[in-house]
């Protein structure tokens, strides 16, 4: 498990690059969440094929990409609200703050991920 949690976290790095440069693209012609939400869905459709086969070595299954959503249900959530609270209650900008927001979201997006990816090696 430690390699898959390295590799996952190597993944996320690469994912949340990606991300951002997406929401960065974004944010010249949106409002920041409407950059936010595109870009984190954009990203997380090459955050399943990247998890999949680095991370857990599987083949991606529809079954697999329909529910990998799930797991990042989490993240959006705790992502968007403090993408939120960063901008608008503690007025620190919207550039940076999705990166700030996210590293929050990480365990646990890790551990709603294994249990999809990999239901049977989770009791």
């Amino acid at each position: 498990m430690s390699r898959q949690l390295l590799t996952f976290a190597v993944v996320g790095v690469v994912n949340t690059a990606a991300y951002y440069c997406l929401y960065l693209l974004f944010l010249t012609g949106l409002p920041y969440l409407a950059a936010h939400v595109l870009a984190f869905l954009l990203s997380m459709v090459g955050s399943f094929f990247l998890n999949a086969r680095f991370t857990y070595r599987i083949r991606p299954t529809w079954r697999k990409f329909l529910l990998f959503p799930l797991t990042n249900v989490s993240n959006f959530l705790i992502t968007t609200a403090g993408v939120y609270v960063i901008v608008d209650v503690l007025h620190a900008g919207s550039r940076f703050a999705p990166l700030l927001a996210s590293a929050a979201a990480v365990p646990v997006t890790f551990v709603v991920s294994r249990r999809v990816m990999l239901p049977e090696s989770i009791a």
